[in-house]
């Protein structure tokens, strides 16, 4: 009886060691080991919360996630945003910038900390560029109709605008509360020049939907070569991919992280 005993306790330390071993070397497990952050930056006329549902899913690979609040005040002052996010962390950042944020992460991912950067249905300003000094080769889009400037110079967009073209693939109801809570822009955040483009000396991944009406899809192509960027087109998405195919955005956010070794 000792002796089997003695046999059975052997085995389960051997089984135990072995376990131990497979998570360690991230088998058996959908998480990982990492001292490496996903700092997100939302767009014009959302804020923090449109990453709710990639934020669960990249928490459950093990990666540390923070999801800033932009002012939408100025390039400036959005970009100053996110560096000090960025410089709050201990290790490397993968930044991840949606629609208006990717012309944020291109002025402020210079910062040394910043591994990657990933587009999400984005701008990606090249030096000395502004969005708009990017857009203006393309026909002016239907969707600008619905445009709301304020006495400030802010603007939104019409509960039509949003539901019909900003997020036509959300459910009327959920996009509805995000256009009542959607988040004013500077008109003049549109013409400020990025001094310069980060995607010139880091990594670039591009990920958008083929359904976009915001960001017309032959721009983001062309933007995505010209960053040498990893690209992926979602079929049928809208410009809010991030909200309605989390998972295909977020396994973006993985691969970035994996490929530059911090995942």
């Amino acid at each position: 009886m000792y002796k089997y005993l003695k046999k059975f306790a052997s085995t389960l330390v051997a089984a135990s060691l072995l376990f131990s071993a497979g998570i360690l070397n991230g088998c058996g497990s959908s998480s990982a080991s990492t001292n490496a952050t996903v700092v997100l930056v939302h767009g014009a006329w959302a804020d923090g919360s449109s990453w709710s549902s990639i934020i669960s899913i990249l928490q459950k690979r093990g990666l540390k996630v923070v999801a800033v609040q932009l002012p939408r005040t100025s390039l400036t002052d959005d970009a100053a945003v996110v560096t000090q996010a960025v410089d709050a962390q201990s290790g490397p950042v993968i930044l991840v910038g949606h629609s208006y944020g990717g012309a944020v992460i291109t002025q402020a991912g210079n910062d040394a900390k910043v591994a990657a950067l990933v587009y999400v249905s984005a701008f990606a300003p090249g030096d000395d560029q502004s969005i708009n000094d990017l857009t203006s080769p393309f026909p002016k889009p239907a969707w600008e109709s619905g445009l709301i400037v304020n006495s400030a110079g802010y603007l939104t967009l019409s509960t039509d605008t949003y539901l019909n073209s900003f997020a036509p693939d959300v459910a009327k109801d959920s996009a509805a509360v995000l256009a009542a809570t959607q988040g004013p822009l500077f008109a003049h955040c549109l013409d400020d020049k990025v001094t310069v483009a980060a995607w010139k000396s880091k990594p670039s991944w591009w990920v958008y939907g083929d359904q976009d009406q915001i960001i017309p899809p032959q721009l983001q192509q062309a933007e995505a070569q010209a960053l040498n960027a990893q690209l992926t087109v979602i079929p049928g998405a809208s410009h809010v991919a991030l909200i309605t195919q989390p998972n295909a955005v977020a396994n973006v956010i993985i691969d970035a992280a994996t490929k530059t070794g911090n995942l």
